[in-house]
């Protein structure tokens, strides 16, 4: 979706408020150049008091004051924190999930598929869309607020479960042996048999379980969707924002929605992305979840939610709130959206703080959220709508996520996946490559001249057919463990490993372990220029250069498939007395392309050296920008006037300089020529952007 302008503000709660303030408060974002608010996704309870009765006050409040002050408005649906009426009046409206009964209190607590939610969600819904729906100011709608199945799995969702396993299954002995039943004797011979999922043993049924809640929230946000259409405007957008797997900050691809399919029925992508902060600030987060949310709708997208001042550790440096701001539109978004406002003064957020601290006194964030705005009136419409044209992509997959926080690797847990994903994508980011992300469910890769497929632990033939035509007509594949090992029910394939994918890979292996002292070091040709070349990788795999400067080693970590070469060339070995005749990374040539496979993990610096590697054995060269590594970063980007625009960032709190290669034109915050091969200086956590000529 194109905007006229980027989208820059906060989400806005007058209901929190200790006193009345949101004349102060909105004089106060337009003198920050704010232009739009999020509104009314968390006050349901405010808006329905009581059962049937409506109050829509802070809500007119909030649009009349935000009108005067010349600031848009996105209004969110107040669905996904239910009023206390509302539990008391159906007590099992809280889901029932592996941890038993949901109790009151906390947010997101509620059965999503429950008749009587459902009902209320949608009277809610209603009313409020009736009492605004000529509001001019309000752009958008989002639905809901980071929407989940929040592991509902009552007698309900268990008996909608095993209709929709009958429709799949007709055959239910062929829905036994698909799911290998008879192990342990849980074997069901009539549907009526069928046992508390909550219970099983069986990592297949686990995982369809797991990918019918997905199917849940997909069919929730479609029917939010369909009834918000009935009351918006053709010039209004509807999104949602979607949120990522989670430790203290986002991480990953969501395991508990298909983003993809679920972001079917919205006009725009939305997103929430929070990150480390301080000296800990890298932008991995930014880039990596910013394009899983350019890619769900192969567009510009949202950002809704990202912190201001954040969490207490989050507090950021000066000059890193404009960093992050400019990481996100150079990433394609088309809009930055803090939360939230002014911090809380009661309850578990607060402590989670907006751009305004408890005393509501502008403040440092304050001022440099103002600084961009400004910027932004200035320059805004050579930043919005940027077109990213990447020639990589890394492929997603839900179901291998699930798999693999079923069968995780070691000492990863649940975050097995998307620390593989990550230590790909972070690699990539580092070296200044810029990759799109793509859902497992598509079969055309042609567009992209090097595709990365992280861990596909559950794919189907058909999906692992596709990506070794992909290779053999010319496609590039960077793969890696824990790849080709088991259908979509998670039933490990019969044959040696890796399935369908040992011609074009070069490889095989039956076995495999945890690395234990295990390590690997890159030879020579690897590591330095003078040293042996690619074409002899075989006979000095293993070796490594006198130059002790150009080693790089590594222990191994979390995995190891023990790998014997076919036709691939096998690039080290590991470093292992008993383990030394296995390889650790291998590349082969299939057809018209390359295969690159990963055997084990490893530090990420070693990682970007077999990359940086493999790229400049390919035909042309993904490495656009050698001369730059982390931590200056370099985006780029077509904006409207079909002009470049190039963005380097500097994620240090040193000052660094990069070189302006391929490009010519004017430094847009500062307004100065810029010559093609000429000097850029980088302030500490420093932006420059050029718009070519």
């Amino acid at each position: 979706m194109k905007t006229d302008h980027l989208l820059f503000g906060a989400a806005y709660y007058s209901e929190y408020l200790p006193y009345d303030r949101v004349e102060k408060d909105m004089e106060m974002m337009e003198k920050a150049g704010m232009n739009t608010i999020r509104i009314a996704e968390s006050t349901w309870s405010t808006m329905e008091p009581e059962d049937g009765v409506f109050d829509f006050t802070h809500l007119d409040k909030m649009l009349e004051v935000a009108a005067r002050h010349h600031i848009s408005v996105i209004v969110g649906t107040p669905t996904y924190a239910i009023p206390a009426w509302l539990s008391k009046k159906y007590p099992d409206i809280l889901a029932l999930t592996n941890n038993g009964q949901n109790i009151y209190g906390a947010r997101q607590n509620m059965d999503i598929t429950h008749a009587g939610y459902l009902f209320h969600c949608e009277r809610v819904i209603r009313a409020m869309m009736e009492h605004i729906k000529d509001v001019p100011h309000i752009i958008g709608f989002q639905l809901d607020n980071e929407t989940k199945s929040y592991g509902t799995a009552g007698p309900r969702v268990q008996a909608m479960f095993v209709g929709h396993l009958k429709e799949k299954y007709p055959d239910i002995n062929e829905f036994n042996h698909e799911f290998g039943l008879d192990y342990w004797s849980n074997r069901i011979n009539t549907w009526e048999d069928f046992p508390d999922v909550r219970g099983t043993i069986n990592e297949s049924l686990a995982a369809e379980f797991a990918k019918f809640q997905r199917l849940l929230v997909t069919r929730f946000l479609t029917w939010q969707a369909s009834i918000v259409s009935g009351y918006k405007r053709p010039d209004q957008f509807i999104t949602q924002n979607f949120d990522y797997d989670w430790t203290d900050h986002s991480i990953g691809y969501q395991p508990e929605v298909n983003q993809y399919e679920a972001a079917r029925c919205m006009t725009v992508a939305g997103c929430d992305i929070y990150h480390p902060s301080q000296s800990l600030l890298t932008g991995e987060e930014i880039t990596f979840c910013g394009n899983i949310s350019r890619s769900l709708k192969k567009d510009n997208y949202l950002v809704l939610e990202t912190q201001a001042q954040g969490n207490i550790a989050w507090l950021p440096y000066p000059g890193q709130l404009r960093l992050q701001a400019y990481s996100h539109i150079a990433n394609g978004s088309n809009s930055v959206m803090y939360w939230h406002w002014h911090s809380i003064h009661n309850a578990i957020e607060s402590y989670w703080k907006g751009i305004l601290s408890h005393d509501f006194s502008e403040n440092e964030t304050y001022r440099e959220a103002a600084s961009i705005g400004a910027d932004w009136k200035r320059i805004g419409t050579h930043l919005k709508n940027l077109q990213k044209k990447n020639r990589a992509a890394i492929l997603l997959d839900n179901n291998s996520l699930t798999g693999l926080r079923l069968f995780p690797l070691k000492d990863l847990g649940n975050y097995s996946y998307n620390t593989v994903a990550r230590w790909l994508g972070d690699a990539l980011y580092h070296l200044n490559i810029e990759y799109d992300m793509i859902s497992s469910a598509e079969r055309d890769f042609s567009s992209y001249e090097c595709l990365i497929v992280p861990a596909l632990y559950s794919a189907s033939e058909d999906l692992l057919t596709a990506i070794s035509d992909y290779v053999k007509n010319g496609g590039h594949l960077i793969t890696t463990f824990r790849s080709g090992f088991s259908d979509e029910q998670l039933k490990i394939y019969a044959d040696t490993q890796p399935h369908i994918l040992q011609e074009c890979l070069g490889i095989h292996y039956n076995q495999y372990t945890y690395p234990v002292d295990v390590s690997v070091t890159l030879p020579d040709f690897m590591t330095h220029p003078s040293c042996s070349s690619h074409e002899n990788a075989a006979s000095n795999a293993g070796s490594s250069c006198s130059d002790e400067s150009c080693t790089t080693s590594s222990k191994c970590l979390h995995w190891m498939d023990l790998v014997i070469c076919d036709t691939a060339t096998p690039l080290f070995f590991y470093d292992h007395p008993v383990w030394k005749k296995y390889a650790a990374a291998t590349v082969n040539q299939f057809g018209k392309g390359s295969a690159l496979y990963l055997s084990s993990m490893f530090d990420g610096a070693l990682l970007e050296k077999v990359l940086v590697h493999y790229f400049a054995s390919l035909p042309e060269t993904l490495l656009v920008h050698p001369e730059c590594h982390f931590p200056l970063i370099i985006r780029e980007g077509v904006n409207d006037f079909g002009k470049r625009v190039r963005f380097y960032f500097n994620y240090s709190s040193e000052k660094q300089t990069a070189i302006c290669k391929g490009i010519s034109g004017t430094e847009l915050l500062s307004g100065r020529k810029i010559m093609d091969q000429e000097t850029l200086p980088l302030e500490p956590w420093g932006v420059v952007i050029v718009e070519e000529n």
